[in-house]
């Protein structure tokens, strides 16, 4: 939806409630025409239902209000003495409209000092859950959220089975555009093959002040660009599900280049700007390997893969009796082989094919040879040509919602002829670490600033599950940052003798407390 299209919206809202609320607000002495100004309307309520102000706020929060809403048409139904089971579900199954018989066709008693806390038990329990469920969610959509690694591209930095905290507030919080939708679950309901979510209506994007800017070498959690998700747990052939921006899957990877950047990437090695990038002490990018044996002598795989400590799931293979090729090795892992007895060579494999697809699919580059490639910054404006055009189309078309048309030689954007484009946002080129086990911007181009997600900050639980049917918690990694100079630390012991501090003393506390009884 447009900004326009929301102001109707908003507008037609606000004339529902005003047709279905203004008896009530005269009953309760305040003036009709109170019910028909925005904003004032809900704060002029949370007076007459006697809740707190601050609750209007709750209203205007996507997703927030979804829970809202129907607390404040019962609340409002029971101000007015509609305190029944059938008022209840009539007030939250007819979206609110029930009020609208209340308001036209009842006796109107308004009860002022009526009893704002449960009556029992279940009415407590729900109330309670209701809360904790608004606050949550609250958290989770716009402070720090739960996130689990499932696959291998950030290996050595972020291991399969980790579980982190991401940071909404780093990189700002972003308003969620999906309006209608389940909260604190993704695209789907858990343990159902069913979307969480409607379609329509969508807020336009925005995002709060943000802490910081992404920077190179950030880990970076954002949605997919290009989930367009080609069957919704469907069978395969049925047309697929264009997911909003916000429940396009979440990815997670390292920004190798930012708005502005020019980005090159020579036999695996990202070049920014004609200069090697330097990754951090803590990322350990990997490479394909093929490691030749002599045949003869007796080499301890078990305890030398243990010492390499590969952790990517795909491991190593053997195609020839003589070699083995190795998915995911650091460097410092080929040198350490090529000083084992037995090994011959060791060759890190590069890919010089030309793959169509390899962004933009043009059968020109490959995954460890590409580039020049231009990372759009907000603002910047580009020529077009027929070259140029594979790198900005998707952006164009997709990402910022213009039309585009060729005619022979000539470029129509939103039936205009023109020769150049400049972007609405910025855009982010993310790679995975373990660079020939990760589907990343490589394959699919630029990931726009509208789908960054977050920042991984903390990871609070690591679990190894090693594909032998044992799993065991990775202690060394508990309680660890993402970011941080030198190698993790974990703060686990410290977590600990935190806790056992607060149980003590609180233990003193009480035991002084009752002396004192």
């Amino acid at each position: 939806m447009t900004l326009y299209s929301w102001f109707v919206f908003f507008l037609a809202v606000q004339i529902i409630h005003f047709l279905g609320t203004w008896k009530l607000y005269q009953a309760a002495g305040r003036k009709s025409w109170e019910a028909a100004i925005p904003v004032y309307n809900s704060i002029v309520l949370m007076k007459i239902i006697s809740r707190p102000t601050w609750w209007t706020l709750l209203l205007f929060i996507p997703i927030i209000n979804l829970i809202m809403f129907p607390v404040v048409w019962v609340e409002t139904l029971r101000t007015f003495g509609k305190k029944s089971t059938l008022d209840t579900i009539l007030g939250i199954f007819t979206l609110g409209f029930y009020i609208y018989y209340v308001n036209y066709t009842q006796k109107l008693e308004y009860n002022a000092n009526r009893k704002l806390t449960p009556e029992n038990k279940t009415a407590d329990t729900v109330s309670s859950l209701l809360f904790a469920i608004i606050v949550a969610t609250l958290v989770h959509t716009y402070v720090i959220q739960p996130y689990t690694i499932p696959t291998s591209s950030l290996e050595k930095s972020l291991l399969i089975g980790d579980f982190l905290f991401v940071s909404k507030v780093n990189y700002g919080p972003r308003v969620p555009m999906t309006t209608v939708a389940l909260p604190m679950v993704h695209d789907s309901i858990p343990l159902t093959k069913r979307k969480s979510y409607l379609s329509w209506p969508q807020l336009p994007y925005f995002r709060l002040p943000a802490f910081e800017k992404i920077k190179r070498n950030d880990i970076v959690v954002f949605n997919w660009p290009v989930d367009t998700v080609h069957y919704f747990y469907e069978p395969k052939g049925r047309p697929g599900v264009i997911k909003p921006i916000d429940k396009k899957s979440n990815y997670v990877k390292r920004c190798v280049g930012v708005p502005g950047d020019s980005l090159s990437i020579k036999d695996g090695f990202v070049f920014i700007n004609g200069k090697k990038l330097i990754l951090p002490e803590r990322a350990k990018p990997q490479y394909s390997y093929s490691v030749a044996l002599d045949g003869k002598t007796s080499i301890d795989f078990e305890s030398l893969f243990k010492e390499l400590d590969i952790t990517d799931p795909a491991g190593f293979r053997t195609e020839k009796r003589d070699t083995l090729y190795f998915r995911a090795l650091t460097e410092a892992g080929a040198e350490r082989l090529k000083n084992t007895p037995g090994v011959t060579a060791v060759k890190r494999e590069i890919d010089y094919g030309n793959d169509n697809a390899i962004f933009p699919h043009i059968n020109k580059w490959s995954q460890d040879n590409l580039g020049p490639i231009y990372i759009p910054e907000a603002g910047k404006t580009v020529a077009l040509t027929n070259e140029s055009l594979p790198f900005y189309k998707e952006i164009i078309t997709n990402y910022e919602g213009n039309t585009l048309e060729l005619k022979g030689s000539k470029f129509i954007i939103n039936g205009k002829e023109t020769n150049s484009y400049t972007f609405k946002q910025n855009y982010y080129w993310m790679m995975g670490d373990n660079r020939h086990n990760s589907e990343d911007s490589r394959y699919w181009g630029y990931v726009p600033e509208n789908h960054i997600v977050g920042k991984p900050v903390f990871i609070w639980m690591s679990w190894d599950t090693n594909g032998k049917g044992i799993n065991k918690i990775r202690w060394s990694r508990v309680f660890t940052t993402v970011d941080g100079e030198g190698q993790p630390q974990s703060y686990f012991k410290y977590f600990l003798i935190l806790l056992a501090i607060y149980f003590i003393g609180d233990f003193i506390w009480k035991k002084r407390r009752e002396n004192k009884a």
